[in-house]
């Protein structure tokens, strides 16, 4: 599980184009959502061989609902709570401000990396000006460029050398599930109802919820790790616009996770922000099930099922192959189906094919519908493996790999998929010389 790196600060400092410019930069790219709440990003990457998501925390607008000092410090202290390392970014040009003084009054009280990072340094003038940084009482700063990458390259050898080692844990060989979604989509229900005690606080109020907490169930013959992607949290430390909050928790839940069961309020469909935590299950290639709450609440006919199912697909493109349950918590309707679907998924994920088997199925096909030819050169695939990883990757070994499109490999994973049950799972196809 990769470290979290949080990069905070006032607006219009250079956050997000600092974020965008470190993951374009690095060849390893995982992940990059945005929108997941205003101008948030996530981003996972890696630099020097060590791995490490990036959270850029966004900023607001003068005359939003919350005083905008209020806000920042809102922001500061989720990102403080959830990161391991945290790079605070201010502006070169306009020198150090009120709000940036804020900020770094609460950095100061952290126990962990803190890393000042001054924008904008694109010339010597600039670079003798961002001497003023040190009033802020953080200590030695670095320089930068965000809009060029000048200086980055010394920040994020800085950056990983300081962030922590992650624990080796002992194997497990349960498999863990992790239930996450937007706040208030009934997360805690569903794993109450489940396990049948009132193990975790379920109150009206999005947000009550906070650890990841770790469930052993074993049940009607099912035995694993349920992860629920929250705990207990005092009310009067609940506070408005918690999306950013939720996606910090979903990062570590899914990146632990071997099956992610994606809960949705069937009230409020297939948001925005479900949307962001699908994608960030399935780019860490994780089993995903969705899982239809609230379903006793809607005003339904015989027709509602499957026209609230199309809509659903319809924005998973073009990864359709997911398993779709529509349950109540409250009622305990089809809460042990999505369970036995979990698991089903979970034996998918970590299914091995015969390579002579793979060979046998996918190579007569792919002789009577072969890649299509580029600048006159034929590919010829000769030879198919499934590669030794915790989920399904498969190489396909062949005379000219630079030449395969991605619409050709998208075609070699629907007939994965339509001879080999892998349904609810990512799949990665290579393309190797042979």
């Amino acid at each position: 599980m990769s470290n979290i790196v949080a990069i905070v600060g006032r607006p219009n400092v250079g956050k997000s184009t600092f974020f965008n410019r470190l993951i374009q930069r690095r060849e390893a790219i995982v992940d990059a959502v945005s929108g997941v709440t205003r101008d948030r990003h996530y981003g996972k990457s890696d630099w020097n061989g060590k791995e490490f998501s990036l959270i850029d925390t966004g900023g607001y607008v003068l005359g939003s609902d919350d005083v905008f000092e209020a806000e920042i410090d809102k922001q500061v202290e989720l990102a403080i709570d959830e990161a391991d390392a945290i790079i605070f970014m201010v502006d070169v040009e306009s020198g150090v401000t009120g709000m940036d003084e804020d900020v770094a009054k609460l950095l100061r009280k952290v126990n962990k990396p803190v890393f000042l990072v001054v924008n904008k340094v694109d010339n010597a003038k600039r670079a003798e000006d961002a001497v003023e940084f040190y009033a802020l009482g953080l200590g030695e700063y670095y320089t930068i460029a965000s809009i060029n990458g000048s200086g980055t390259g010394e920040l994020l050898d800085a950056l990983v050398e300081a962030l922590p080692e992650n624990e080796e844990k002992e194997e497990e060989t349960l498999p863990r599930f992790a239930v996450v979604g937007r706040p208030n989509a009934g997360k805690s229900s569903f794993i109450n109802a489940l396990i049948g005690e009132d193990r975790y606080i379920v109150t009206d109020i999005a947000g009550t919820t906070r650890d990841a907490i770790d469930t052993k169930y074993n049940r009607f013959g099912f035995e694993f790790n349920l992860v629920d992607t929250a705990g207990i949290r005092r009310k009067s430390k609940v506070k408005e616009d918690l999306e950013f909050y939720s996606v910090m928790r979903s990062v570590r839940a899914i990146e632990h996770a071997d099956v992610c069961l994606l809960v949705l309020d069937a009230t409020r469909g297939f948001d925005g922000q479900v949307q962001n935590i699908f994608w960030l299950a399935e780019r860490n290639r994780k089993g995903i099930v969705v899982l239809v709450n609230k379903w006793d609440l809607v005003e339904k006919d015989h027709k509602s099922m499957k026209e609230f199912e199309k809509t659903i697909r319809k924005q998973m493109e073009p990864f359709t192959d997911v398993p779709i349950v529509f349950i109540s918590a409250l009622t305990k309707q089809r809460i042990f189906k999505a369970i036995e679907t979990a698991v089903e998924v979970y034996k998918n994920r970590t299914k091995r094919i015969k390579t002579s088997q793979l060979n046998e199925v996918l190579l007569p096909i792919i002789e009577n519908y072969p890649p299509p030819a580029y600048k006159a050169k034929f590919v010829k695939i000769k030879y198919i493996m499934q590669l030794p990883t915790p989920q399904p990757q498969f190489a396909f070994f062949c005379n000219l790999p630079q030449y395969v499109k991605d619409a050709y490999k998208r075609f070699l994973e629907n007939k994965l998929r339509e001879h080999f049950d892998f349904r609810g799972v990512p799949i990665s196809v290579y393309m190797r010389k042979k």
